[in-house]
């Protein structure tokens, strides 16, 4: 009797099903990893942003100084985040970071929003605010 060598169509599909599955659940966790890792990106353009108006207000005794120069809203250089400040008063200020809708950071549920304000307090809305710092 002659010995057949190979593969049996039935391995092969069971082979693709296994790797589908697994590519599956690996997409997934993948993309959860990124839109984490672009959170880098906006919580470096609000530390950016802060301290850039401290720098104004020792220099002019102001956040809201006209020579200050510090031009909000805006976008990051990713283009994940819309930096702006919710208020800027001369003494104090809260700076907000607003996915930008069509990016990958519109489906962030955990940290729909990263607020960073003059006391150096962060914070987040969203299903888990403490993933945002």
């Amino acid at each position: 009797m002659k010995k057949l060598k190979g593969f049996s169509l039935i391995e092969l599909m069971i082979v693709v099903a296994i790797v589908g599955i697994i590519g599956t659940v690996g997409y997934g966790y993948y993309a959860d990893q990124v839109i984490a890792g672009n959170r880098t990106g906006g919580r470096a353009a609000l530390a950016d942003a802060a301290a850039r108006l401290e720098k104004c207000r020792s220099l002019y005794g102001s956040y809201n100084h006209a020579n200050c120069g510090v031009v909000l809203p805006f976008t990051t250089e990713a283009g994940h985040y819309d930096i702006s400040a919710t208020t800027l008063a001369a003494t104090n200020f809260v700076l907000t970071a607003a996915p930008v809708a069509g990016q990958p950071q519109a489906n962030d549920t955990d940290c729909t929003s990263i607020t960073l304000d003059n006391t150096g307090v962060r914070g987040g809305t969203g299903a888990d605010p403490a993933e945002c710092w």
